[in-house]
């Protein structure tokens, strides 16, 4: 039997989950089968911990390798958590974003503490891991994903809607643009990397909610959103028109940037904000040189961001060496979490918070 994609669902769709009776390819279990050479390789979707996931994809692995026994069987079992019944109101203007499971801001008090390098490693480390992800880059003052990402030059086309009747305004959905399995979108697609972006606060704010709410991104599990650093006007506006899940916050450990990293937390937490912060991530925690990995130099200072996160009672979720393939990956185009290594596997664990 030939594989192709129609015969593998077709196969798949003869495994029934035992405490739903109904196949899983019906109730939208599997996602992205894919046939590579000598191999083929889907998604195994669940709702929340499921018991029987063992034994589900034993069966699938069963039936393809009785209909393919030439062909390898990968299987990446994803566990997404089950939405509510009732979907939270979106206001309007965010239908856009009804089918992103998560929208989880990465903030920093004080610029230049590798902000952005996390948001963009993080969300490349997401879509390996299988999941959907998107990221928007909301420093409008100072967009870098273009760059980071390698796709300085390319612009977002523009899907046009028609309205429900002939005297019904259209209207434009941005496309995002698509590498590396994520879906990337910056205000740097519309200006030359020279132009300097002089906008006023509520210019600026308007930017950033067309970068989020009039973008085309479809089924997301994860909807990442680099901002600027600091506490103010665009901040605020963040998070009274996104439906944030919550927060991470992006430090060195030395103390001027932990002086900041306070400022952070006390906006989430404040009552006319609170936001759930997911913990702080310690970036350039100590340098490692390439010809000695086991190295460790703590030139900004030890375990700044610990005691930090001790005191607000927040997670650790990671601390990220300052490595020399980190800013040669961010200059060119090519993030080091495309590849094993200490960034990816401290990402990987960073992903497991969220």
């Amino acid at each position: 039997m030939k594989a192709d994609i129609k015969t593998i669902n077709k196969i798949l769709a003869s495994v029934f989950h035992p405490a739903k009776d109904e196949n899983i390819v019906s109730l939208g279990m599997v996602e992205d089968v894919k046939i590579e050479e000598e191999k083929i390789k889907f998604k195994l979707v669940f709702t929340g911990r499921d018991a029987l996931a063992g034994s589900i994809k034993k069966e699938c692995e069963k039936v393809l390798n009785e209909a393919f026994p030439d062909m390898k069987i990968s299987i990446l079992e994803l566990v997404r958590e089950k939405k509510p019944e009732k979907k939270v109101k979106l206001e309007l203007g965010q239908e856009q974003l009804s089918d992103v499971d998560k929208i989880i801001v990465i903030a920093s008090g004080k610029g230049g503490v590798g902000k952005s390098t996390v948001a963009v490693n993080l969300a490349i480390t997401l879509a390996k891991m299988g999941y959907k992800v998107g990221l928007a880059d909301a420093d409008v003052y100072g967009p870098s994903v273009p760059k980071m990402t390698g796709t300085e030059g390319f612009m977002p086309e523009v899907e046009i809607i028609e309205g429900e009747n002939s005297e019904s305004e259209k209207s434009e959905l941005i496309i995002p643009i698509e590498k590396y399995g994520v879906k990337w979108m910056s205000i740097g697609y519309f200006a030359r990397p020279e132009q300097a972006l002089i906008w006023r606060g509520p210019m600026a704010c308007n930017a950033l909610k067309q970068m989020i709410l009039q973008v085309k991104w479809g089924r997301l599990d994860y909807l990442l959103i680099d901002l600027p650093p600091g506490t103010g006007d665009i901040h605020i506006s963040m998070v009274h028109d996104i439906p944030l899940s919550g927060a991470i916050i992006v430090s060195t450990p030395q103390a001027v940037a932990l002086a900041d990293v306070e400022k952070g937390v006390n906006m989430f937490r404040n009552d006319a904000i609170k936001k759930h912060i997911y913990g702080i991530i310690e970036n350039m925690a100590w340098f490692t040189p390439a010809e000695l990995p086991q190295n460790k130099y703590y030139i900004f200072g030890k375990d700044g961001c610990k005691a930090i996160a001790d005191k607000y009672d927040l997670p650790l979720l990671g601390q990220i060496p300052l490595i020399q393939s980190i800013r040669e990956g961010g200059d060119n185009g090519e993030p080091t979490a495309l590849t094993e290594g200490p960034v990816l596997e401290a990402m990987k664990k960073i992903a497991g918070y969220l």
